[in-house]
């Protein structure tokens, strides 16, 4: 494990200058909001923000040095990246991102993309088990009582309908999760409401070229065309919101709603800490 800490440069100034200005409504805002909204970030936290190399968990990196500056919530923040097998020009693009933004790295290594790589159904399902566990290992062993990962607004409603259309089940990716593996952890996304296409125009504006995922599924994956089969259940998901968007301009926001709104007294069965409950057991 290392641990890397950078000059404040031009492209950092630019970047955290965006964030305050021209994307405040549309970034911090929003990240203020679900911290605010779900109780994320409470007084004497450490927390281990989580940075994969992409676009989200580098902005959540930034948005996270941000609200620290408010100091309305005194915590301490990790920036913790794991190595999980990448290749020499993917490690390098991370430590050279974080260096041009100005975020300060602690960096271990596994060999996850090599376990993943060998196992032939839903690699990437089990792939992201294993990052995970590892992340909550080691934010324990540093000290932090809470991981944070950058999943966004489209991730939760993406997921909401992958469960209902590949699923056969009606679930939502939580703001905040108890872990049940590593005690007193717990695992928090505050871009929440924060919107993909956001991030992508503080990326652009910025000039910055992030990491895609690069595990060895992906890089084979990487010849698929527009008109070929989806290579994920995700893509298929994000493809059918774009469709039915064309027609419903809230089927985003409806689909987000309907987790907040759910009827019980209009549920045949549901499941809760793994007890099934039918409505004919009150009717």
């Amino acid at each position: 494990m290392k641990e890397i800490h950078f000059e404040k440069g031009e492209k950092q100034q630019r970047a955290e200058e965006s964030i305050r200005k021209k994307y405040h409504k549309q970034l911090f805002s929003q990240f203020a909001k679900a911290c605010k909204t779900y109780k994320l970030i409470n007084p004497g936290d450490k927390i281990a923000v989580c940075i994969s190399g992409g676009k989200d968990s580098m902005l959540m990196a930034k948005l996270f040095q941000e609200i620290q500056k408010h100091r309305q919530v005194p915590f301490e923040a990790t920036y913790l990246v794991m190595d999980p097998g990448y290749n020499k020009a993917n490690r390098e693009l991370i430590e050279s991102n974080a260096k041009a933004l100005g975020i300060p790295l602690t960096i271990f290594d596994s060999e996850i993309f090599t376990a993943a790589d060998n196992i032939e159904k839903n690699p990437c399902y089990i792939c992201a088990r294993m990052r995970r566990g590892h992340l909550y290992s080691k934010a324990k062993e540093l000290g932090c009582n809470k991981i944070a990962l950058g999943h966004h607004y489209d991730d939760v409603i993406e997921t909401i309908l992958m469960g209902m259309l590949y699923g056969g089940q009606i679930q939502s990716m939580m703001p905040k999760i108890h872990s049940t593996n590593f005690e007193g952890m717990e695992l928090i996304r505050p871009m929440y409401f924060i919107r993909e296409n956001d991030i992508c125009a503080w990326r652009d504006y910025n000039e910055l070229r992030f990491l895609q995922c690069a595990c060895r599924f992906t890089e084979r994956a990487a010849d698929y065309t527009e008109d070929d089969i989806a290579p994920s259940k995700r893509l298929e998901t994000k493809r059918i919101i774009a469709e039915l968007k064309k027609t419903n301009p809230f089927v985003e926001s409806n689909i987000f709603r309907s987790v907040e709104n759910v009827q019980l007294n209009t549920i045949i069965e549901y499941k809760k800490d793994g007890v099934r409950h039918n409505f004919l057991d009150e009717y």
